[in-house]
């Protein structure tokens, strides 16, 4: 396995198997190309061989200096449970504690179990809120109507 950095190319390979790694979902309108050409420092992909298995497209905000952003993450369906997650996280972490950042935001979905499962094992804490579904915080509306989120924040020390 190689840890790299992401770069341009590697846009049209990831949203040519990102629906299908989200079991059909519509997801790659979410990675457009500046992701892959403006943030390629703080993002990264695990590859195997010549195929991507894994990629986090992660950024500093540029509002909040302090604050990093992990706007998507994605792991192929064949190689999940393996800890590329996590090494991409952590690897994520140690980036944006070495540009002085002190936290980390992220949302999910509050239908997806696995994400905030995943969050919470990381040591992210699920932000406030004054909606709660199945014990968990979430904002309405966040993404817009229909499109609540799971907010989450974690501390780097």
């Amino acid at each position: 396995m190689n840890t790299r950095p992401i770069s341009e190319h590697d846009h049209a390979p990831i949203i040519a198997v990102v629906n299908d790694w989200w079991g059909g979902r519509q997801m790659a309108g979410l990675l457009p190309r500046l992701f892959f050409a403006h943030f390629q420092d703080t993002s990264f992909v695990i590859e195997e061989g010549a195929q991507i298995i894994a990629f986090l497209i992660g950024f500093v905000s540029q509002s909040h200096p302090r604050t990093a952003y992990i706007h998507f993450v994605g792991i192929h369906p064949d190689h999940r449970k393996r800890g590329l997650g996590k090494q991409l996280y952590e690897l994520f972490f140690a980036t944006m504690r070495a540009r002085g950042c002190d936290s980390v935001r992220c949302i999910t979905a509050p239908i997806n179990s696995g994400s905030i499962g995943f969050h919470r094992r990381m040591g992210f804490q699920i932000e406030k809120s004054d909606r709660e579904r199945d014990g968990v915080a979430f904002t309405a509306d966040y993404d817009g109507p229909g499109q609540d989120r799971v907010c989450f924040v974690k501390r780097l020390s």
